[in-house]
């Protein structure tokens, strides 16, 4: 337990958090200073809730009160507040108490807990969540369980405790409920809590993509400029609510501007105002932030650039940028964003600085760069995709790609979620959340800056050890569908957003070149795919020899996918046969982007086309994206019924591309993930073993910690980490040290011939390629002959510390290992041991816990796993005995996070069992848990 000194005041407690209608408040601990916010505040609130509060009528506060609300310990008395624009709108308290009721101090572990909400505020969730961070301050002050009275009557407050996930008991006594909440987190409490994170981060950003009213401020008169073409692109979008040009420039006597009403500030406007596009410099913004959360705005874009992108001056003016933007309960795009847009048919909102909506789509679209924002919306412009929404945060202080997939999570409009990332400052939780949304829909990701280094400067996060590699894995066990370029992006996004997900690998080629047809082929097989053979239709192939192929193709049960590969058809006399691109004015339906959507409609196998210089082919076949209805939502009706059989289905746009391999690539995306969701949908479970003592480890844990533990912690010597070990079935064979050749001798006799003989020596650690390991010493000439041999090659014994062990049975050398990030969490990894592995970086990764299915995956992700398998008719090893250790290892780090990183290696895998002969541990203090304390915004 912590024994902070009295009275100091613990800034940690501070957070900006999002509450259920998605506007954001503050939490804060309450100082003598707030007497006056206090007896403010109160006379705000309603005589009934004051009678909820004090059990009577209770219409002022004396100044005992105050004094007694506004003084406190922070150990054994605590109150918080939450405030907006600096005023309190609701406070708890609680008040250490024994087991009689009456005030204590530690180590009574129970207090008594009240709340007070602003009427006006009811509703919002503030009581929700003041409890979580007024339940992890009392866990931090060692109360591990609340008390409180609540009337029958106040339904509100019982429900916000009943339904917090606590374990709790409940009685009624002397005309009033009483509730008592163990405050340990548990499974359920964590659910809610995450529940209402996402419904509130979702709120938060849907209130900005369909403001139902925007002010530009810092228009300018003159046309161009940053405020000016914000403005133009809005009025041009067709924006369903209304618009508001403010600039204090302008002269008295202008009333209107491109045909929205002109105001010299937002004062004047008498309507409310939702959204607030900020185009002013730098140092006028926080004279806009006041106006806007004076006027009651909810969120704001800040196009304007000068901020943390600039240098340190201008990372703290971004940071009290944010402070001011949550202060008044708003949120916030940018600064130097590059803007948002909803194509909704109810919205049609372009607050950004794109001249051209795009056109109205499935896919979600968050770039934190404004230059790749350009580059993609074009790029799914000239594919003939839309969007359902999109925002280029810039800097992305406060609305970041985590909010995005709240966002995307729930949005019906969005089928694929497209994210753009230089940073990710809390990867934790995006993978927590990405896991989830992939989980309904596909989520795509390009990251940029992935070397050691090149954060931009723009972006304060979080500084993660975690490789980049490692990141990727983690992304992919989560279902993310990570890519390295954004044109693979926008690949990947146009597929799975028109096209339905892959049963199966198995892919028909099929088209009027043999050539192109074998180069789709090879794309297939260097992806991972089952390409059948491909089907030449010749060039003298028509659109309807297209068609025919392609239903057939379709209707094969032996594929899964169908790639139809087409190259412009050419006469006799060199010209472009007719039909293809319909240019010869022939009818529509003869067109071979026609015939192949007539031939694809109805079918639930994906499409893909490769065509080589067919101008107006891939416009054509994404022609349907502007009458595609939304998945889930019924085909619209034909105009009258068909006089015989079902009516035909509705064209599905197909994806072009203009090379084999991007088709393929992404394809074998589609692939991945349709066999992640197939998965996802039957986890795998985290196996119990009788022979775990997690009770001794935690007990042995504890005492090599110590009472005063270094922060830093420590790595365990030999013993300690195999008796720490043991207590998880991990057996690690026991080494003997081998001084000098007499003790050698001595250590094998004890241990029993033949032995090994190696070198224990940091530098020549796990390097069998520098000779500091003998093996197969079958006595004890053979050992005193290798011992010579090693310390005249290699330095003297006390340089080398050299070690005999006894011989494992001849098997596979690998490497388990698992370590806490701060930022990503547990990790679980492992490869091959050996400098041919280290070099290639093959090394495979899942975040801890890991259940039986990772376990089984992990072994066989890296490449070169055939070597388990009996590679070159070598025999198969036990990799069920490897699986369990990866996850004995993984539950250990899981059970007790004092342990901060586990390495076994080598170990050994033969036919049957496995040895592990190395093992290193290190403990320290357990690292915070951010993922399981109460909400809260980021600060950086």
């Amino acid at each position: 337990m912590q024994t902070p000194s009295a009275h100091a005041y613990p800034d940690h407690w501070e957070a900006d958090v999002v509450l259920r209608d998605g506007g954001t408040a503050r939490i804060r601990p309450i100082t003598t200073e707030d007497a006056e916010r206090l007896v403010s505040f109160y006379e705000q609130v309603s005589d009934e809730s004051k009678y909820y509060r004090f059990f009577a009528p209770y219409p002022r506060l004396s100044a005992k009160d105050v004094h007694r609300f506004t003084h406190h310990d922070y150990v054994d008395r605590v109150g918080l507040a939450v405030t907006i624009g600096g005023e309190f709108i609701a406070t708890v308290r609680y008040d250490r108490i024994n087991e009689r009721g009456l005030p204590a101090s530690a180590p009574a572990d129970e207090a008594e807990v009240a709340f007070l909400v602003q009427d006006a505020h009811q509703g919002r969730g503030v009581a929700s969540t003041l409890l979580e961070h007024i339940a992890a301050v009392a866990r931090e002050r060692g109360i591990r369980r609340f008390a409180a009275e609540v009337l029958p009557a106040n339904s509100k407050m019982i429900k916000v405790f009943t339904d917090a996930g606590y374990t709790q008991k409940r009685s009624f006594e002397d005309g009033s409920v009483h509730l008592t909440l163990e405050l340990e987190p548990t499974a359920e409490s964590l659910a809610v809590q995450r529940a209402r994170e996402q419904r509130a981060e979702a709120r938060s950003v849907q209130r900005l993509l369909a403001p139902g009213s925007v002010a530009v401020i810092g228009t300018g008169r003159a046309p161009g400029g940053v405020g000016r073409t914000a403005l133009r692109n809005l009025v041009e979008s067709g924006f369903t609510g209304r618009t508001y040009a403010v600039n204090r420039a302008f002269p008295d006597d202008l009333t209107a501007l491109d045909g929205v009403p002109a105001h010299r500030s937002l004062a004047e406007v008498t309507e409310q105002v939702d959204l607030a596009v900020v185009a002013v410099p730098a140092e006028r913004v926080p004279e806009a932030v006041a106006e806007c959360g004076e006027h009651g705005v909810q969120g704001l874009v800040v196009l304007s650039a000068g901020y943390a992108e600039s240098g340190a001056e201008g990372r703290e003016r971004q940071r009290a940028l944010v402070r001011q933007v949550r202060s008044y309960g708003m949120r916030l795009i940018g600064p130097n964003a590059f803007g948002i847009i909803n194509t909704a048919e109810e919205v049609r909102l372009n607050a950004s600085l794109a001249p051209q909506s795009p056109a109205r789509g499935r896919i979600g679209l968050f770039t934190q760069s404004g230059a790749i924002g350009i580059a993609l919306l074009s790029g799914l412009h000239r594919r003939g995709a839309g969007l359902s929404s999109f925002i280029s945060a810039g800097n992305r202080a406060d609305v970041s790609g985590n909010d995005f997939l709240q966002y995307g999570y729930e949005d019906p409009n969005t089928d694929v979620v497209l994210l753009y990332l230089e940073s990710i400052g809390n990867p934790r939780k995006f993978t927590r959340l990405a896991r989830r949304t992939a989980a309904v829909k596909p989520v795509v990701v390009v990251k940029g800056a992935r070397h050691s280094g090149a954060t931009p400067p723009g972006h304060a996060v979080p500084v993660t050890r975690v490789p980049d590699a490692t990141v990727s894995a983690l992304l992919r066990q989560a279902g993310v569908i990570r890519v390295d370029t954004v044109t693979a992006l926008v690949d990947a996004g146009v597929l799975l957003a028109d096209q339905p997900l892959p049963a199966g690998p198995r892919v028909a080629i099929l088209g009027n070149s043999e050539s192109l047809g074998l180069l789709t082929y090879d794309a297939c097989l260097a992806e991972g795919l089952r390409p059948l053979r491909p089907r030449d239709l010749t060039t003298a192939a028509t659109p309807a020899d297209f068609k025919e192929a392609l239903a057939a193709a379709l209707a094969d049960r032996a594929c899964d996918a169908v790639v139809v590969t087409a190259i412009p058809r050419v006469g006799e006399n060199g010209a472009t046969g007719p039909g293809f691109d319909g240019a010869d004015g022939s009818d529509a339906t003869g067109t071979l982007a026609t015939a192949l959507q007539e031939a694809a409609a109805g079918h639930t196998k994906p499409v893909a086309v490769v065509h080589v210089e067919i101008g107006g082919l891939a416009e054509a076949l994404a022609a349907a994206t502007r009458t595609a209805p939304a998945r889930g939502e019924p085909r619209p009706a034909a105009p009258a019924p068909a006089p015989e059989g079902p009516a035909p289905a509705s064209p599905r746009p197909i994806p072009a591309y203009p090379a084999a391999e991007r088709a393929v690539r992404a394809l074998a995306e589609a692939v991945a993930y349709s066999r992640w969701r197939r998965q996802a949908a039957e986890p795998g479970k985290v196996p119990e073993f009788d022979d775990i003592a997690e009770s001794a480890a935690a007990s042995r844990i504890e005492r090599m910690l110590g009472p005063e533990p270094d922060p830093r912690g420590r790595p365990l010597a030999p013993d300690e980490a195999r008796d720490l070990l043991a207590t998880y079935g991990i057996e690690v064979r026991p080494t003997l040290p081998a001084p000098d050749p007499d003790a050698a001798v001595r250590a094998a006799a004890e241990i029993g011939y033949p032995v090994a003989l190696k070198t224990t020596a940091p530098h020549l650690r796990h390097r069998a390629d520098l000779g500091g390991v003998r093996l197969d010493l079958p006595g004890e000439a053979a050992l005193r002959r290798a011992y010579g041999e090693l310390t005249e090659a290699l330095g003297k014994p006390a340089e080398l510390l050299p070690v005999v062990q006894a011989m494992a049975p001849r098997g596979v050398d690998t490497v388990v290992r698992a370590a806490i990030d701060p930022a990503v969490g547990a990790v679980l990894s492992f490869g091959l041991a050996g400098a041919a592995s280290e070099l290639l970086g093959d090394t495979g990764h899942r975040l801890i816990p890991a259940t039986d299915r990772d376990a089984a995956e992990l072994i066989r992700s890296i490449r070169t796993a055939p070597l388990l398998f009996g590679w070159r008719g070598s025999a198969p090893v036990d990799t069920p005995a490897l699986e369990e250790l990866l996850l004995r290892v993984s539950r250990l780090v899981d059970d007790h996070p004092e342990v901060v990183s586990v390495a076994l290696e080598p170990v050994v895998v033969a036919q049957h069992g496995l040895t592990v002969l190395g093992a290193g541990v290190r403990i320290a203090p357990p690292p915070a848990r951010g993922d399981l304390g109460p909400r809260r915004l980021p600060s950086y």
